[in-house]
């Protein structure tokens, strides 16, 4: 059994963001789930740390930063059309984005094998100098800078199976030959970027759209080609995006995913990872919109974690 770390923290509930579809409720209805199960007794629960912001300057441009500390402190209520703040969220904000590193440097210390991250808000749509989609800064992309910079790592691979294309690690990675960034994704659907011919200069991302409707046989057969670039792009560490969205009962899409799925896609991932970086990996939550769905999914997703070794 792995030593699995999953982190949170609950600056993470103070995320007000009223009645909208990424609020509270999808942390607490995720907590629920994993205390009640058989595997939190096998759980290890490092605190997550505050992201700094020569961290965040590695993926964000100082002026954004700086916008959003201080909409925060002024009781702005929106960065954009679909990302609601309040005073509490920057301190949200930096604890997501640090509980990638606190996971980072437990896995590379040895003391983890393997972590989850259930924080909020979300990031993948966060690009280098706006907040878009219910993201305000890029959770994945200041953990995958972190392992280049800190630990100078030179081939980190990032997996994104959130519904939703990552348009914002696709704009900070795009020409970065370190990062490959692989995303699934329904197509056309928002964000709208993610088309196959958005390749990144190095060759270095992978988008593979998949039409409203796609089944999860369907799905797990376009799988094998985030496998195969896995294996041929060999990374040090990998990162998922793991967004729940794809799930058939999700409200906000149109994938045919069920919870069972999940658990399939982490196994086969952490498989090809053994033998190529030796199952380091961290996952880092995205979407998922139905609280069923996502309870039981997210638990699907460790239990995958948890017992690959």
């Amino acid at each position: 059994m792995n030593k699995t770390g999953y982190i949170f923290h609950p600056q993470y509930l103070k995320h007000d963001t009223q009645s909208h579809p990424e609020n509270s409720g999808r942390l607490r209805a995720i907590q629920d789930r994993i205390k009640s199960s058989e595997i939190y007794p096998h759980l290890h629960f490092p605190e997550p740390r505050f992201a700094t912001d020569d961290e965040l300057k590695k993926n964000h441009d100082l002026d954004y930063i700086n916008h959003v500390r201080n909409s925060c402190q002024n009781g702005t209520q929106n960065l954009d059309g679909d990302t609601v703040i309040c005073s509490e969220s920057w301190d949200a904000a930096i604890l997501s984005a640090g509980a990638g590193l606190t996971a980072v440097d437990k896995i590379i210390s040895g003391e983890l094998d393997n972590a989850f991250a259930a924080v909020r808000p979300p990031g993948h749509h966060a690009e280098k100098d706006k907040a878009m989609g219910f993201c305000i800064y890029n959770n994945v992309a200041v953990g995958a800078n972190y392992l280049i910079e800190k630990y100078k790592y030179n081939k980190v691979a990032i997996i994104d199976f959130d519904v939703h294309h990552g348009n914002g690690t696709q704009d900070i990675f795009y020409d970065n030959e370190k990062v490959l960034y692989i995303s699934t994704h329904q197509y056309p659907y928002y964000p709208g970027s993610g088309s196959e011919k958005e390749t990144g200069k190095f060759n270095n991302i992978l988008n593979i759209p998949l039409e409203a409707g796609t089944s999860a046989e369907q799905y797990l057969n376009a799988y094998e080609n985030v496998l195969k670039k896995l294996k041929e792009f060999k990374p040090e560490f990998v990162l998922f995006s793991a967004g729940f969205d794809a799930h058939i009962d999700d409200p906000l899409a149109q994938l045919r995913l069920s919870s069972e799925d999940f658990y399939h896609i982490t196994k086969r991932t952490l498989e090809v990872s053994k033998s190529i970086c030796n199952g380091n990996v961290v996952s880092i939550l995205e979407g998922g919109y139905d609280l069923k769905a996502l309870q039981d999914s997210t638990k699907r997703h460790v239990d995958a974690l948890i017992e690959f070794n």
